[in-house]
């Protein structure tokens, strides 16, 4: 039998956004700005808890509110996420560890997710990197989520 880590995989988007790392660092740090703008397409969101430092930690909500075909993680419709702020490096990076609240071992684990911002000349590179990305995640799914939030950002902070 395959450890469990053997299974697991690394996820990752990028994309450039016209505006400066601090505009984007801030969308983050800002509970009521990070909710507006992280649920990808088809979701909706709340925080239940937020305490943005390192060693920090968050309680957030996602609500599916199209696609009845995608069940959630946690509910039929919602997926919660318990987060810790691992590193906040103002304007380059933030590192957190995410676990989902879920009855469902495929979805078990933590997953490590880091957001990092490059100073371009165009703007801000934002690069994801989800490690360790649970199993019942579909790849195709978590792009498609991953490159929502990323336009999402951009919409928010452009």
């Amino acid at each position: 039998m395959a450890n469990d880590s053997s299974i697991r995989r690394t996820d990752s988007a990028s994309r450039v956004i016209k505006a400066s790392p601090q505009t984007i660092f801030q969308a983050f740090v800002n509970p009521e700005a990070l909710i507006s703008w992280l649920p990808p397409k088809g979701m909706s969101g709340h925080i239940d808890t937020f305490n943005p430092r390192e060693g920090g930690t968050y309680q957030l909500t996602l609500t599916y509110e199209m696609d009845p075909s995608a069940p959630g993680k946690t509910t039929e419709n919602t997926d919660v996420a318990q987060g810790k702020f691992l590193e906040l490096v103002p304007n380059k990076r933030i590192v957190q560890s995410v676990e989902f609240n879920s009855d469902d071992p495929a979805f078990s684990g933590e997953m490590i997710q880091k957001w990092l911002f490059e100073d371009i000349s165009e703007g801000t590179k934002v690069t994801i990197i989800c490690e360790n990305v649970p199993e019942g995640i579909r790849k195709e799914d978590h792009d498609i989520g991953l490159r929502s939030t990323l336009e999402n950002l951009a919409i928010f902070t452009e």
